[in-house]
């Protein structure tokens, strides 16, 4: 049969299927609703002068999240990457949060390490893991710390996430416990809590992994960790509004027209 005898709804048929309206519509309502969870970073605007957030999700929402508390005193400052991407991973990162919220606002003087213990104990009650082979998987990784003004000192507790910090062009790697928010591991252990005497100038960075693992268009091979710790130390001098640029200049030309694999979050801040 030639083709003049296809009617258009034929040759429409064997066309892709576009998402639909509705469906976008309902992930950008969740975008919406996920972003409003998230704190303002105006609160960080008014206790930290220099900082910068990147935040690029991989799809309409993200199993990325930031997290912000504080008081006139102390601050509280969180990067956390859930299991998955998409709405999976949004729905894990909006448990993480309301979590974070529930814990800090009953009592901002409990030590970072003890925030962890706390969210790993609700998480596992909220999806009813016992460790058991045939349960749910989920899980958050995070790195958190917490900022004291009236003492300088810093603590820091990570789930696999670390910090870096660079003082005087020096870089130091704060490693995390090999440990997650969920799953009940074979022998539970609380969370190890690290204390920092920080000096002014001092630059702090927490940040999930999407970054390092994101492949390139060129050379379809991953950034990897160690090129992300170089390039954050070869401009940490910089205004973190200029750090931020670079950041996001560097990973746009890697990936290149490859596609995002992960969803991305990146914090810096200077004391």
């Amino acid at each position: 049969m030639s083709i003049e005898k296809h009617t258009n709804s034929d040759l429409l048929s064997l066309l892709p299927k576009p998402v639909s309206n509705d469906h976008e519509a309902s992930l950008r309502y969740a975008q919406m609703i996920q972003r409003a969870l998230m704190p303002d970073p105006l609160i960080l605007k008014d206790k930290l002068k220099d900082f910068f957030i990147i935040f690029l999700p991989r799809d309409i929402v993200s199993g990325d999240f930031y997290y912000v508390f504080g008081n006139k005193q102390k601050i509280c400052i969180a990067a956390g990457d859930c299991t998955g991407h998409g709405v999976p991973g949004a729905l894990m990162s909006i448990l993480g949060i309301s979590f974070l919220n529930e814990i800090m606002k009953c009592d901002l003087n409990l030590n970072a390490n003890r925030i962890l213990n706390l969210m790993r104990e609700k998480i596992m009650y909220a999806l009813h893991q016992t460790g058991g082979c045939h349960e749910a998987q989920d899980s958050i990784d995070i790195g958190l710390c917490i900022i004291d003004f009236s003492t300088g000192k810093l603590q820091f507790s990570g789930a696999n996430r670390p910090l870096i910090m660079i003082r005087n062009g020096e870089l130091t790697e704060y490693k995390p416990n090999k440990m997650t928010l969920g799953i009940a591991p074979v022998k539970e252990a609380s969370f190890v809590n690290t204390w920092i005497d920080t000096k002014p100038g001092d630059s702090f960075y927490m940040f999930t992994d999407g970054f390092s693992d994101q492949f390139g268009e060129i050379t379809d091979k991953k950034f990897k960790y160690k090129h992300f710790k170089r390039m954050i130390h070869s401009f940490e001098e910089l205004p973190m509004s200029q750090q931020k640029e670079h950041l996001e200049n560097a990973f746009n030309e890697w990936k290149g027209k490859s596609q995002q694999v992960d969803d991305v979050l990146v914090i810096g801040f200077r004391l």
